[in-house]
């Protein structure tokens, strides 16, 4: 299980997670939750589009709800910054030398637009500019649901962690924390800009996306935006949480919207900024893993996410089951320890 050295010079410069283009089945109900709910900022609509942003957020978008017609939910691709236009053509060199798909699309209120894939499929936006619009963080008068601020991060399942750990890291992704089972990679956080995640690859089928989140102010925030739901009927909605993370320590709580797609709202995470900073290994056999308190999540966390349009899900190969497995797996073990 070998972790990749930092790549302090990569290749082409991506410097943040930026937005996540997905489809509804009811766009006004997508707009309600995401209004009034999760606190975001409609920056602009026509008939079959919204656009959303966070309210600290200058660039024109970091959500796209796209109207699905007859093909249900999905995920059309996640978003990534680059630093100039000029990155973008390094960026299309890199894939194209990997053999990986690089096409340049032409996208609303955004720049030059390169979609690629990942090594596992995953479909990834890459753009240097956005329309620019005011900060709205602010305007308390206006603030609903959890005032989300910005857009953060995504997670993606994925059958081969490794790989996909790999590949980021040599685009310049560092760790900040990771997880393995019997010295294999199960699960990696890996950042660009200063906080601990922009994108977080677990072990199951996929690539998906299990969610994408956004930072609220306070904690205070993530209740009333649980308070809001359960006022305008979307109480249902909260599937896991509030609750406190692990390592991270970070305060969450997710939500599913009206079409199946998850959503964190969270605040608290530390801050990464110098080069020696090392990756920390969760360590498994410690209470609080993955949650310091609250209520366990529910199965479907660990087995449902959005799949990406037009793009297979791999299945894993049965030598281990999917993160549902893991708190068996954990059992298991505790077990093993106790008969010893």
């Amino acid at each position: 299980m070998p972790l990749p050295k930092p790549v302090f010079y990569p290749p082409f410069n991506i410097t943040r997670a930026s937005h996540a283009v997905i489809t509804s089945r009811d766009l006004e109900a997508s707009r309600d939750f995401y209004e009034q709910v999760v606190g975001l900022v409609l920056t602009d609509r026509d008939a079959d589009t919204l656009y959303f942003r966070g309210l600290e957020e200058v660039c024109h978008h970091s959500l796209v709800i796209k109207r699905s017609g007859s093909k249900g939910h999905e995920c059309e691709a996640i978003g990534m910054r680059v630093l100039t236009d000029e990155e973008l053509d390094k960026a299309e060199h890199f894939f194209k030398a990997k053999g990986l798909p690089a096409r340049w699309i032409e996208v609303p209120h955004q720049g030059r637009t390169l979609l690629v894939n990942d090594p596992a499929g995953t479909p990834l936006q890459l753009c240097a500019t956005m329309s620019v619009m005011p900060r709205l963080y602010t305007q308390f008068q206006d603030f609903k649901g959890g005032a989300a601020m910005r857009f953060d991060h995504y997670q993606v399942p994925v059958t081969d962690v490794q790989t996909q750990t790999d590949f980021y890291a040599e685009m310049g992704f560092r760790i900040s924390e990771y997880m393995a089972l019997d010295d294999k990679l199960i699960v990696t956080f890996m950042f660009r800009k200063h906080s601990t995640q922009d994108i977080v690859f677990l072990e199951n089928p996929g690539p998906r996306l299990h969610h994408f989140a956004y930072t609220v102010s306070d904690s205070h925030s993530i209740l009333r935006a649980c308070d809001v739901a359960g006022n305008l009927g979307f109480g249902d909605s909260v599937e896991r949480g509030p609750g406190r993370h692990g390592p991270a320590g970070v305060f969450f709580v997710y939500f599913r919207d009206p079409d199946g797609h998850r959503v964190e709202l969270f605040c608290d995470h530390y801050a990464l900024i110098d080069s020696e900073v090392e990756p920390v290994l969760w360590d498994m056999s410690k209470p609080g893993l993955s949650l310091r308190w609250g209520l366990p999540p529910q199965e479907c966390w660990f087995t449902e996410a959005t799949h990406f349009s037009d793009v297979p899900v791999v299945e894993l190969d049965g030598k281990r089951g999917p993160m549902a497995t893991l708190e068996n797996y954990l059992a298991d073990k505790a077990r093993a320890r106790a008969a010893q």
